[in-house]
């Protein structure tokens, strides 16, 4: 059965998408919930291909993040950029989300654009603790970009080695 929406009913529904992508932002859980159950997509994306998921992981919001997670959230799904939830953890320093998205299951060596890895990402803005997680975690500590470049050199070219040394191995 094809059903067709009145211009109204479209304006209505674009409406609703932006306020659970606001939701998201802002980490208002209940009220994103609720708007999940009520059918809309869990996996719903911006106009940057960033979904629920990556909006609560991005602005800290792990309560939100865990709900979008237990409703079937895609946990590895990339935007526009190829970033992950995950690589913007990581990004980001956040370990409580990084322990998180790897206990529900992200790809820890995902290809976050250009052969980056989450693990690339906290190595390049010095976060010691999402650094050594990732290890724990199993991240390949010799997984280069497209440009050959590893994670403990972006660590050097970015000034971070110094405290991020031991872990790679120095």
């Amino acid at each position: 059965m094809t059903m067709f929406l009145t211009k109204e009913e479209e304006s209505r529904y674009a409406e609703l998408q932006h306020m659970a992508l606001d939701c998201a932002r802002s980490g208002d859980g209940a009220m994103l919930e609720s708007m999940v159950r009520a059918g809309m997509p869990v996996n719903l994306s911006d106009g940057r291909g960033n979904s629920l998921l990556m909006l609560a992981v991005y602005h800290g919001h792990e309560a939100a993040a865990r709900m979008l997670i237990g409703y079937g959230a895609e946990i590895d799904r990339r935007n526009d950029h190829g970033q992950t939830p995950l690589g913007g953890a990581a990004f980001k320093g956040n370990i409580e989300m990084v322990n998180m998205l790897i206990e529900a299951g992200a790809d820890v060596d995902g290809d976050n654009g250009g052969g980056r890895t989450p693990l690339m990402f906290a190595a390049m803005f010095g976060h010691r603790e999402v650094v050594a997680r990732l290890i724990r975690a199993g991240a390949d500590t010799l997984s280069q970009t497209l440009f050959g470049v590893s994670a403990e050199r972006i660590a050097g070219i970015t000034g971070a080695l110094r405290s991020l040394g031991s872990l790679f191995g120095r």
